[in-house]
């Protein structure tokens, strides 16, 4: 059956995945997030030392993320599917209060809690697009989190005398004003 609603929708998203760029991303992210999605980019580029593949992860969460705030927008989630919004918000919120607090606190990072946090946020978002997004996209999800969520990722990143510990200051300090605004 046609509805131009859809395909209007359909269209939007196709577009907007396609302009995923940082530009586009500083569209729709506030400036808060947008730095630290520019750090966690310096923070995969050091960790992988290739710059393509840090780009493909970074252009895969933006993706989903823009897709996903576009179903949102435009009311696309049914009530099942909000209260794993609602759940989502809440586990998103304490995973970056614990990677705030494994900062904080030198010798409390723990790469089993975090990553299991990570994965956690991975299953709901794959609950939440379950019918809204292809396979592409739920393959774009996994990649996104097998990298951040990857446990020598997070020990390079966490590391006290590492090369990735001024960017992950950096995160901590964005992930702090977004928790101070309630924004996680």
């Amino acid at each position: 059956m046609f509805s131009s609603k859809s395909l209007a929708l359909q269209a939007q998203k196709k577009v907007l995945s396609k302009m995923a760029t940082k530009a586009m991303a500083n569209m729709i992210i506030d400036d808060t997030s947008s730095e630290i999605l520019d750090e966690l980019y310096k923070a995969t580029k050091e960790y992988t030392r290739n710059k393509k593949e840090a780009h493909k992860i970074m252009k895969d969460f933006v993706k989903v993320a823009v897709k996903i705030g576009i179903l949102y927008r435009n009311s696309q989630f049914n009530k099942e599917e909000l209260a794993i919004v609602d759940k989502f918000r809440k586990k998103l919120s304490q995973t970056s209060m614990t990677a705030v607090s494994f900062y904080e606190v030198e010798y409390t990072f723990d790469k089993n809690v975090l990553a299991g946090l990570l994965n956690e946020c991975k299953e709901l978002l794959h609950n939440l697009v379950e019918r809204h997004l292809t396979p592409k996209s739920h393959g774009r999800i996994d990649h996104v989190f097998s990298h951040f969520a990857n446990m020598e990722f997070l020990t390079a990143l966490y590391s006290l005398e590492g090369d990735c510990r001024p960017y992950l200051k950096r995160i901590c300090e964005g992930l702090n004003k977004l928790l101070d605004d309630r924004v996680l």
